[in-house]
């Protein structure tokens, strides 16, 4: 594929994403980055909010094998990455693995604050690992594989919170807020109209060729090429330094901030700064690029004080200090 091929193949994929999915664009955006850049999403929203939905809609536009797992607290770790079987024929006995719902294209972890910490432990080795090692014996995820976790910010009793050094695996965190009143009306209408085109007795439409494999690994070849600035890689590692060095860019961050960033968010604010100038037809990387992907680079990454949290202060808050305070040089 050609350039010019392979971006209207993605900007394809956003089109239709958007067609089923009312008042989401930054959401939609920011699947599409995680897609892209080979990273796996944390995605956070209140119920209702369409972020099973906009996982779903990702997977379906897309040339790929789909799997949802519902974390539950009777879940085991095998439930989600398979097991050993014994099998016995005429021809003798044998242990056969049979793989689990991760091994897919496309893993949508639903409410994986649900689920006991070894399986969320089982869950974030295949996504660092990109394999799954049972009875001794390896077994290496599709080459196209990416997690989407969701999780809810209410009803935090009976959840077990994921800690900080495993949320940090995730690429990025990406919150779902409300729609604006105008989009929520589209969104009536639009299930109303599904509703009724699933009750009335014509032919299915033909479905859309899928959006094929080729084209997101096509573009991930040109990301790699983006051009970032020797100014623009310092941006990146002095945005990550403040957060380790609060004290240097003012009292309020001192207060707010307790832990720092770690290398990661270096390494993510690079993949999803030039992922998001690909979408938006650069083949360079401009300071705009990392503002507007930095929320979702720190917001799970950073350790707020009691005090910051006492006052009410969110990740988003010190993250537009951030901004605010350090510098491109």
């Amino acid at each position: 594929m050609d350039t010019a091929q392979v971006r209207s193949e993605i900007l394809e994929l956003v089109a239709r994403m958007e067609q089923t999915i009312i008042g989401q664009k930054d959401v939609i955006e920011r699947l599409v980055i995680g897609l892209l850049a080979n990273g796996n999403l944390l995605v956070e929203g209140l119920p209702g909010l369409a972020k099973t939905r906009a996982i779903k809609g990702l997977a379906k536009n897309l040339e790929c094998d789909f799997s949802r797992i519902q974390f539950t607290p009777d879940l085991l770790p095998s439930d989600v990455t398979g097991t050993e079987v014994y099998y016995q024929s005429d021809k003798g006995s044998e242990f056969r693995f049979e793989a689990g719902p991760i091994f897919a294209n496309i893993v949508l972890a639903d409410e994986i604050n649900r689920a006991p910490a070894k399986v969320q432990a089982a869950l974030l080795e295949a996504m660092e690992e990109r394999q799954v090692t049972v009875a001794g014996k390896t077994h290496k995820m599709p080459p196209l594989f990416m997690v989407m976790a969701t999780q809810n910010p209410i009803e935090q009793e009976g959840t077990y919170p994921l800690p900080e050094a495993q949320m940090d695996r995730f690429l990025m965190h990406v919150l779902i807020t409300y729609p604006p009143v105008e989009d929520e009306v589209k969104v009536i209408r639009l299930v109303r109209d599904e509703e009724a085109s699933a009750n009335e007795a014509k032919p299915a439409k033909e479905a859309l060729p899928a959006i094929p494999q080729a084209a997101v690994f096509a573009a991930r070849r040109e990301i790699v090429n983006i051009h970032v600035s020797d100014a623009i890689e310092r941006y990146f590692a002095d945005l990550v330094q403040a957060t380790r060095t609060p004290e240097a860019f003012g009292d309020d961050l001192k207060r707010w901030i307790e832990v720092g960033a770690s290398p990661r968010a270096s390494l993510a604010l690079d993949k999803c700064s030039r992922t998001h100038a690909w979408l938006k037809g650069r083949d360079y990387v401009d300071p705009q690029d990392v503002h507007a992907i930095a929320a979702n680079v720190f917001r799970h990454r950073l350790g707020l004080s009691y005090e910051a949290m006492g006052e009410g202060i969110t990740p988003d808050a010190v993250v537009a200090e951030i901004l605010a305070q350090v510098a491109l040089t």
